[in-house]
């Protein structure tokens, strides 16, 4: 493989911001003086024909020990950093002129604290590049290792055309944070002409395997020698820069199919476009007809049932006066709701001014919504903006991959509310893990908007038909992808309310859907 980045060190450096002995060693004893940096740009040129070199590099990066650097910035402002990079540019230019090819001179230096006291660090390379003063970003390079907590990798910018991110920073242009393959490989990033998409090659080619991710956005890159390996990388354009088309990786296969969760599979929709805040009953199931009368067996088949959809997290905000702070609520391996604890893969917490943070064992990031996350391969959580008149209490939806069951029975009315333990399964949030609260202040997070009997129900095929037990209690209509259909106002035991299979009924934190 080339050598895309020259990783050098000037040893025994009597004075760190001496450009001439940087550069090269005075007098003619050729064999005895130790190379400086003149020597190592003419050993190592970015172009040659046969043992003649027609092209050097001009961009190069120093890296002086960290104590010399804030000396330095604290007695002359930064003065004699200034000063190096200019007389070393100046000295590079004067010896390098012939080998220039148009290229303009340009060298950054910067501290360091891995660079102990007396050494100088350099690099250089075909895959380092130092961005003209004004030059906009054009790309960012994050790497997340779980898909919520994002960390940046690099800036590439309109000119730059090579980038080696991997491992560390003796072995790459940017180390990667996270980088769980080790020394097995890294990736170039090729940005051909300005304005152009970026292409991912994975260096070695075999080291890795890689893969885009196209509804999410990112390259999914694993370990061939560690199965459980993994790591995500995204490639944003910046805000300022002219819209291009989506960067793809070279010679990548094709991404797979995103599985949807089970629990979501979408459903027909009704004949007529225009929906009504009250839908129509869904018409009943023919009965399915025993095969032998004289030999059946008859048994209760639990047809209907209510499933924990998603988790409405709250605004905060609207809740001072009980010295609520934050809420968190974390997802076990199994992607099912659990209290926060060692055991999540991931976290969503809201905190007292409504902002929404992903916390993992990577760290802790705030997010925006609509986000996707996928902590574990085949995982795909979804973080949702509240519709319509749902946004003014609540944050976002945190649509769950793995919600609790709570069979329904026809023809059997129940309770749902914080004081009924009949229906607890399905309140995951009623204990005081989930909630922060100032000190002084006690209890758990149902008190947040669930009354202690919120509503009844009573399943049927054609729906589940509620009733308003509380007139306090906020109750929401959603339909099959969580689209507000209307706010429940007015229902009783003998004039229910209809929620057809399939829709959602959110009351406190709660997001139910019924099945039928």
């Amino acid at each position: 493989m080339p050598v895309y980045v020259q990783h050098e060190v000037l040893a025994k450096v009597s004075d760190v911001f001496n450009a001439e002995a940087l550069w090269q060693a005075p007098g003619l004893a050729l064999f005895a003086r130790r190379p400086l940096l003149r020597d190592l740009l003419e050993r190592s040129p970015r172009e040659q024909r046969g043992r003649a070199a027609t092209r050097c590099f001009s961009h190069v990066t120093l890296m002086l020990p960290q104590d010399e650097v804030d000396d330095d910035r604290h007695l002359t402002r930064g003065a004699r950093v200034r000063d190096l990079a200019q007389s070393l540019a100046a000295l590079h230019q004067k010896d390098f002129a012939d080998l220039l090819g148009g290229d303009e001179v340009r060298y950054h230096v910067v501290g360091a604290d891995a660079v102990p006291p007396g050494e100088v660090k350099v690099k250089f390379g075909h895959a380092v590049y130092l961005p003209a003063p004004g030059e906009q970003v054009l790309y960012t390079v994050s790497a997340s290792t779980d898909s919520a907590i994002w960390r940046p990798v690099c800036a590439i910018y309109p000119n730059q055309r090579l980038t080696l991110v991997g491992m560390d920073e003796a072995s790459a242009t940017y180390a990667v944070p996270g980088w769980p393959f080790g020394a097995e490989g890294g990736l170039l990033l090729v940005h051909d002409e300005p304005g152009a998409p970026v292409e991912v090659q994975v260096r070695p080619k075999d080291a890795l395997d890689c893969s885009f991710d196209a509804a999410n956005g990112y390259y999914v890159l694993r370990g061939k020698g560690n199965a459980g390996a993994r790591l995500l990388l995204k490639i944003s354009r910046s805000a300022a820069a002219p819209a291009t088309a989506p960067a793809r990786p070279a010679a990548a296969p094709s991404a797979p199919p995103q599985r949807t969760p089970a629990v979501w599979k979408a459903r027909s929709a009704p004949a007529e476009a225009d929906m009504t805040a009250m839908p129509i009953a869904a018409a009943r199931p023919a009965p399915v007809q025993a095969e032998d009368a004289t030999d059946a067996t008859y048994a209760p088949v639990a047809r209907h049932r209510v499933t924990l959809a998603a988790l409405a997290l709250p605004r905060l905000s609207r809740y001072r006066d009980t010295g609520a702070q934050a809420l968190e609520v974390g997802l076990n391996q199994q992607l099912l709701p659990s209290a926060p604890g060692k055991d999540n893969v991931i976290r969503f917490a809201v905190d007292e001014a409504d902002e929404l943070h992903a916390i993992t064992s990577a760290g802790r990031q705030r997010i925006a919504v609509p986000s996707n996350f996928a902590p574990l391969d085949q995982a795909d959580i979804r973080l949702l903006a509240a519709p319509g008149a749902l946004a003014e209490r609540y944050a976002a939806l945190l649509v769950l991959p793995q919600g609790p069951v709570q069979q329904a029975l026809p023809g059997t009315r129940l309770t749902f509310g914080r004081g009924m333990p009949s229906l607890a399964a399905l309140r995951v949030l009623d204990t005081p893990q989930f909630l922060r609260q100032a000190e002084g202040a006690a209890g758990s997070a149902d008190r947040l908007g669930l009354s202690r009997n919120a509503f009844s129900w009573e399943a049927g095929a054609d729906g589940l038909r509620v009733a308003r037990l509380s007139a306090s209690q906020a109750l929401y209509h959603l339909d099959e992808q969580l689209r507000p259909v209307g706010q429940i106002e007015a229902a009783t035991a003998e004039q229910p309310y209809l929620v057809p299979p399939g829709h959602h009924l959110v009351a406190g934190h709660y997001v139910l859907r019924f099945d039928a």
